[in-house]
């Protein structure tokens, strides 16, 4: 570990191709609490980390000299929620219009996962625990 550089992730910025359809994606999906909000952002409360919903438009300043890469390109991270029963919720994000991307699926690494992606192609994978094989 670097001296000074805690072991804590405080936020993770999304950046995202329409803020509109990506704030309402994540409402309908997470309802997590809105911490703070504008044309261009929301940042969104989950447990002890923060969400950064960004319009891409506005994230160059923060990545410079590297480009922002196009959602197009393909999935470039996957975000894991531990949960209780996965089965359930697909269920419950199926109801509410959520395609599923994969899963449920038993792992060999102890894990019951499904993944889906927010309007952006960010891939959120669901994890429940279970005995390894």
């Amino acid at each position: 570990m670097v001296n000074g550089l805690p072991s804590e992730v405080e936020v993770i910025t999304l950046f995202v191709d329409d803020i509109v359809s990506s704030k309402a994606f994540y409402a309908k999906v997470f309802k997590s609490q809105t911490v703070w909000e504008d044309e261009v952002s929301s940042v969104l409360r989950f447990g002890g980390l923060l969400v950064n919903l960004l319009d891409a438009s506005q994230a160059p300043p923060l990545v410079e000299p590297l480009r922002v890469a196009l959602s197009s390109a393909g999935a470039r991270a996957l975000l894991t929620i531990r949960v209780v029963d996965v089965n359930q919720v697909c269920s419950a994000l199926r109801e509410i219009g959520v395609d599923l991307l994969n899963g449920p699926i038993d792992r060999p690494w102890g894990r019951r996962t499904a993944s889906f992606a927010d309007p952006s192609g960010h891939v959120w994978e669901i994890a429940q625990l279970i005995e390894r094989k």
